[in-house]
């Protein structure tokens, strides 16, 4: 039974990363940009005191989407960070075999969950009034006129559903809250301009890797996506070799990385995001773990799959900022 039940949560946790690597890895043409603008003007321009008036934009696939006036049953499988920091509650959210966004369970207590892929029947039952995917690739096969039948739907496209500042704006857009999205914005980069300076003083140029063990293997994040642009770019922290080094052609938000490659990383600090908790031990107990130079001097700083540093917008990015601090400073 025991073996059975680890199996099981090996696949769950390779499923999610298989999910989270084709969802960021992917590409998208130019024409995301022209929807994405176009959206968040209208929220950003209309009037405060004029009442919200039903209006059409074009999304990402060039679709021509009609957006209610309010909409009440909001369904966004996985920008559930952008719909809550817009003071919205969606009518379902995103899961995983193996659960959920628990970084966001107390903004999304008793709101139910709805399968990563979406399956049209579900879809349907929560009746919702206006559909967001993420990804052009989320709709394909003739699942995009499935959900368009059952409400309007938009497809922020991969360019945009990459940038969690442009998907904020976006969704700001059509929800006519384009103020709303710009000041959370202002005060996510004046609470990382705060980080940064105190990680300067604490750090100096160290460098700091994330790292995400799942089913015995190594996940180093880009320096561009989720926690990789939070300590990178919004931060300023120095990532290490391995980081740096990973091909271009292959680079997804996580990406493998073997026993052996392990051995030549050379960051100071590591952030370590335990999926396999108990049965992470063994890994751990490796030498060429255990020879790491940061393992070596307990720079090591485990958070639990739990924590918001899988994933990527404002409430997860402010998260890591906390973690950060509470890791990094002493």
């Amino acid at each position: 039974m025991l073996k059975s039940r680890r199996f099981s949560l090996i696949i769950t946790g390779l499923l999610a990363v298989m999910l989270v690597l084709s969802a960021c890895g992917s590409k998208s043409d130019n024409s995301a940009n022209g929807g994405a603008n176009t959206a968040a003007n209208n929220g950003r321009n209309a009037a405060a005191n004029e009442p919200a008036k039903e209006k059409v934009v074009k999304d990402a696939m060039g679709h021509d989407v009609t957006i209610p006036a309010e909409p009440k049953r909001i369904l966004a499988s996985y920008l559930e960070d952008q719909i809550v920091t817009l003071g919205e509650k969606p009518v379902a959210q995103w899961s995983v075999a193996n659960g959920t966004q628990d970084y966001l369970a107390p903004q999304l207590k008793d709101v139910p969950t709805i399968g990563w892929d979406l399956p049209v029947e579900n879809v349907l039952s929560f009746t919702p009034d206006l559909i967001v995917i993420g990804s052009e690739s989320a709709v394909q096969k003739g699942l995009y006129e499935q959900y368009a039948k059952i409400a309007p739907t938009y497809v922020l496209g991969d360019k945009v559903n990459n940038d969690w500042r442009e998907a904020l704006k976006t969704i700001g857009g059509l929800l006519n809250k384009g103020d709303e999205a710009d000041k959370a914005i202002a005060d996510y980069d004046a609470k990382a301009a705060d980080t940064k300076a105190k990680l300067a003083t604490a750090i100096d140029k160290q460098s700091v890797a994330v790292l995400w063990l799942v089913a015995k293997n190594f996940y180093i994040v880009d320096e561009t996506k989720s926690a990789g642009a939070v300590l990178y770019k919004d931060l300023g922290l120095t990532p290490p070799n391995l980081v740096t080094e990973i091909p271009e052609k292959t680079k997804a938000t996580w990406n493998p990385v073997a026993m052996e490659k392990l051995a030549e990383l050379t960051a100071d600090h590591i952030i370590l995001v335990n999926s396999d908790k108990s049965d992470a031990a063994e890994t751990l107990k490796n030498p060429v773990w255990q020879n790491i130079p940061a393992v070596k001097n307990k720079h090591v700083y485990e958070v639990p799959a739990s924590s918001s540093w899988l994933y990527s917008g404002k409430i997860a990015g402010e998260r890591m900022m906390d973690d950060a601090i509470k890791l990094l400073v002493k």
